[in-house]
């Protein structure tokens, strides 16, 4: 019989974490996100916003964490879900916690909207890789393919990551969904992945179902022929891990489906 778990979902075969088990700090019906990006799995966003709150307890989200099974086989324990994770408001204090619980290396996955914020910078350096978008070079990019919540500029964006990197001693990758509407920009994108030093960048295309078409194999290839000169990982050339998830139902929900 399944185990109910309300928080935790997957492991799923990640190609850029192996078998990663995910967190959601905004676990609700409704997606919440700072971001609308025209190419997500799970849709429309409910509720775009910049507002962070507490939406799961720390104390339930543990509850569930000391729970999990013993045998657990996983790469990374991962901050992501139906929204944006840096929404959280405990999100730090939750790293902290499950880093005493658990021998895996944590990571987030978020699309770097409030990292010019200095207390979302401090909470996510307690992670052991982030994992940040950067699908824009431009503001009217930037509104074209995330469809940001009021305030979000693209500035702000850059601005915080290389502020970020400058004070986060983990590994920092940088990971660019490319779409029709960005393709022609990887080059720019380049440029910035570089001057904000990240550690690798991760060239993504939307293979799972979505509002977009991903860019075929062809394509791919001359986008990261842009980034020779950087580490960089491919959706097209990564192999995944072939795992079973310890809540089919609500991995699913947050990781929709393909």
């Amino acid at each position: 019989m399944e185990k109910s778990f309300r928080y935790i979902y997957g492991p799923v075969p990640s190609w850029r974490l192996g078998a990663s088990l995910g967190i959601d700090l905004l676990s609700r019906e409704e997606k919440i996100c700072s971001f609308d990006c025209l190419y997500c799995q799970l849709g429309h966003t409910d509720i775009h916003t910049t507002d962070r709150g507490i939406f799961v307890t720390s104390e339930a989200l543990l509850e569930e964490v000391a729970e999990l099974p013993p045998e657990l086989q996983i790469d990374f324990i991962t901050f992501s879900g139906r929204g944006e994770p840096t929404l959280a408001a405990n999100l730090g204090k939750v790293i902290e916690a499950i880093k005493r619980l658990r021998r895996e290396p944590v990571a987030i996955l978020t699309n770097a909207s409030l990292v010019d914020r200095e207390e979302v910078r401090t909470e996510l350096a307690h992670a052991d890789l982030v994992v940040a978008k950067l699908d824009a070079c431009s503001g009217e990019l930037l509104r074209a393919i995330n469809r940001p919540a009021a305030g979000i500029t693209c500035e702000a964006i850059l601005d915080g990551l290389i502020s970020f990197r400058r004070q986060y001693g983990g590994r920092l990758a940088i990971q660019i969904m490319f779409v029709d509407e960005n393709r022609e920009f990887a080059a720019e994108l380049a440029r910035l992945a570089r001057q904000i030093g990240a550690d690798e960048v991760q060239v993504n295309t939307p293979l799972r179902p979505g509002g977009k078409r991903p860019l075929d194999r062809i394509d791919i290839a001359g986008v990261v022929n842009c980034f020779r000169e950087l580490p960089v990982r491919c959706v097209y050339e990564q192999p995944r891990k072939d795992v079973m998830p310890i809540s089919p139902g609500e991995t699913l929900r947050r990781r929709g489906k393909g």
